[in-house]
């Protein structure tokens, strides 16, 4: 498994391979076999130990951040910038929060792989208008091809979890599917039409920040403009509806 991980990666000597959660180092002993410079993200203090301690006392490329990632990885990035390569096996109770604060951020490695609970794939994965498509969905897909890798056997973990795990990879796309401008906007907009599911398009906008702004007029002003439909539910909607309504607000927004 972790030579499959690895692998996936694709990682060049020199390169920098930030990895989440090492644990004991299983991994993390492979990139540097390939000679990469590797800062590991712990926050379980007995694998600090083992790493810092006894694994990887005497390795120059390596080096360890101790503490919770949710709060070290994006001070990391922040001052240094996107690494080479991003990677974990992330705890289910938060690794699509850990995914979330990377994808939001100004920063983005060229390939990441994580391995996480399959549901949490399958909403990373999903296809427009399926049943997994969502919010989280399109912040994974706006800026890389994501793709599931394989599934892990709960055997291949120790404590083994009650859940099935998937590796997921990131490629970083040569050009984005939201333009920089309307970023900020396109954010606001899935996570208003995603906020309640089995709302309508429109009540979801009236009930939300988007409504507050520009009022019921307003909503209906940005729906006629994007053409819309009112009546849908976000999950129906495809990318170029989420970037007409990105479109209409940021020009509603201008005056």
């Amino acid at each position: 498994m972790r030579e499959k991980i690895v692998a996936l990666l694709d990682v060049q000597q020199s390169q920098t391979v930030w990895e989440i959660g090492p644990g004991i180092g299983a991994i993390t002993s492979l990139f540097l076999e390939q000679g990469a410079n590797v800062t590991a993200f712990e926050i379980d203090h007995g694998f600090c130990r083992i790493l810092g301690e006894q694994a990887f006392a005497d390795e120059p490329t390596f080096r360890l951040i101790a503490g919770d990632a949710l709060k070290t990885l994006p001070a990391q990035l922040a001052k240094e910038g996107s690494p080479d390569r991003l990677c974990g096996n992330l705890p289910y109770n938060v690794g699509s929060v850990v995914i979330a604060k990377v994808l939001e951020s100004d920063y983005r490695p060229p390939v990441m792989v994580f391995t996480l609970q399959k549901e949490v794939v399958d909403r990373l994965c999903a296809h427009p208008q399926s049943k997994d498509w969502s919010s989280f969905s399109m912040l994974a897909q706006m800026d890389y091809e994501v793709k599931p890798a394989f599934s892990i056997n709960s055997g291949a973990f120790y404590p083994p979890p009650k859940v099935t795990s998937s590796t997921v990879l990131f490629t970083l796309r040569e050009q984005s599917l939201v333009p920089d401008h309307l970023r900020k906007t396109f954010l606001l907009v899935i996570r208003e039409l995603f906020a309640q599911r089995r709302k309508t398009v429109k009540n979801n906008l009236l009930s939300g920040k988007i409504g507050a702004m520009v009022g019921k007029g307003g909503v209906e002003s940005l729906l006629d403009a994007s053409h819309v439909d009112p009546s849908a539910r976000a999950e129906a909607l495809v990318w170029d509806d989420f970037i007409a309504l990105s479109e209409s607000l940021s020009s509603c927004q201008a005056r």
